[in-house]
């Protein structure tokens, strides 16, 4: 583990902590056994003065993460749904590429949902991914996958195999990248002289506005405003374009880049302005972030304590944002019985830190809960669809979030 000293993006020392999440396991690091020793690592959140961006204190060494991993974006429903939006949006963006004529190059590709779409009209495709695991599953579902940390020496790797790419996008990947700056690099390397570019992050402004604390786990480093962003891509010649929304991660943006300046829809210029008026890139708004997180703590562990009371609570959605607030709010298998995770490879495995159970949802529903927390609320309107629909569930959940934890005594 390394403590940062100056700012990721700018390289600033002007960096203030503002928000300590306590010592906490790795999000993914899922128990076989509670035999396991465990490691806890620093979680904490610093401002930098000079470019705003808000991002980890600590960075873990990407092998220790990502080599292997249990997150499959293939079990999602709204990312496989998604994957079809996105394929329609990227290729409207770029209508220079004809089908069987060049590539179009993922980055952290993971089991290959994304590049599906692409495949299936009959483009030539190629993902990374870091993790073995998950390109082997790639792979076997017929997606061309280099498994490898991106950035600069792999792009040139890529470039003397395949040539510049297309298109190249890069969902959920640039806020996991320890060398930043060499990452954004790498993409740019990778990108033809008259391709686009996509990425998706998980918007802060999102993030500080729906109190979004559970995103802050030891994988995402740096926590993207429009500002921030843009300021990175900018230093390597990327210029934005264009804006979409995304449903990923319960408030995500998609950017469109290209190597050279060109006409801005009005979307652009909207996210600036925003941003400006709202405050979102201030310190101020981060301080009063992180003391809502503590008043959230509370509120939510409250309401548990009131519904154990009535019967037994199963969490549903085993994710990595379940792992932080999870160990923020001190919950265990004392409130929480057990975890219901469609993924097979979260199965049979306990919570990190927290030490739950977990297992399939048939397993789980089985054991007739008299309450669940769904834990992966960005999900809520799809598990609470499948509750009702696959398991006749009747009974009622509680939502942690966004803002205040709700609950209903029925579905």
């Amino acid at each position: 583990m390394e403590t940062i000293i100056p700012c990721r993006i700018c390289k600033s020392k002007e960096i203030i902590s503002f928000f300590n999440l306590g010592k906490q396991p790795l999000a993914n690091s899922l128990l076989r056994s509670l035999d396991e020793k465990e490691k806890f690592y620093p979680l904490s959140l610093s401002y930098c003065q000079d470019c705003n961006l808000v991002q980890l204190n600590q960075t873990i060494e990407p092998e220790e993460l990502f080599s292997e991993y249990v997150w499959v974006t293939g079990t999602s429903k709204t990312a496989r749904e998604f994957s079809e939006i996105f394929y329609k949006e990227l290729t409207s963006r770029y209508r220079k590429l004809k089908k069987g004529e060049g590539y179009i190059l993922e980055i952290g590709s993971n089991d290959g949902t994304f590049l599906l779409p692409f495949i299936r009209e009959g483009y030539k495709v190629l993902g990374i991914d870091p993790a073995k695991n998950i390109v082997d599953i790639a792979k076997v579902n017929g997606i061309a996958t280099k498994c490898g940390f991106f950035g600069t020496k792999i792009a040139k790797e890529i470039l003397k195999e395949h040539g510049p790419a297309q298109i190249v996008f890069a969902r959920n990947v640039l806020p996991h990248v320890a060398n930043t700056r060499d990452f954004v690099k790498g993409l740019r390397m990778c990108l033809h002289e008259s391709g686009t570019l996509a990425i998706e992050v998980h918007y802060a402004k999102k993030i500080l506005e729906e109190l979004h604390y559970d995103s802050i786990y030891h994988e995402h480093l740096c926590y993207f405003t429009f500002k921030t962003l843009e300021r990175l891509l900018n230093d390597f010649q990327l210029f934005i374009y264009d804006i979409m929304e995304s449903p990923i991660s319960g408030g995500s943006v998609v950017i469109y880049a290209k190597k050279y300046k060109v006409k801005e829809t009005p979307i652009v210029q909207s996210y600036r302005d925003r941003e400006r008026e709202e405050k979102v890139n201030d310190f101020s708004s981060w301080e009063d972030f992180a003391n809502r997180a503590f008043l959230h703590r509370k509120e939510l562990l409250d309401i548990l304590h009131n519904v154990s009371k009535e019967g037994m609570i199963a969490g549903y959605g085993a994710s990595a944002r379940s792992s932080t607030l999870l160990n923020f709010c001190g919950i265990n298998s004392n409130l929480i019985s057990i975890i219901a995770d469609q993924n097979p490879l979260k199965q049979k495995r306990f919570t990190a830190g927290s030490h739950i159970p977990i297992d399939s949802p048939e397993v789980v529903m089985n054991k007739n809960p008299k309450y669940i927390l769904i834990l992966a609320w960005n999900f809520a309107k799809e598990i609470m669809e499948n509750l009702k629909n696959k398991f006749n569930y009747r009974g009622g959940v509680i939502i942690p979030l966004p803002n205040s934890p709700s609950f209903k005594k029925t579905i």
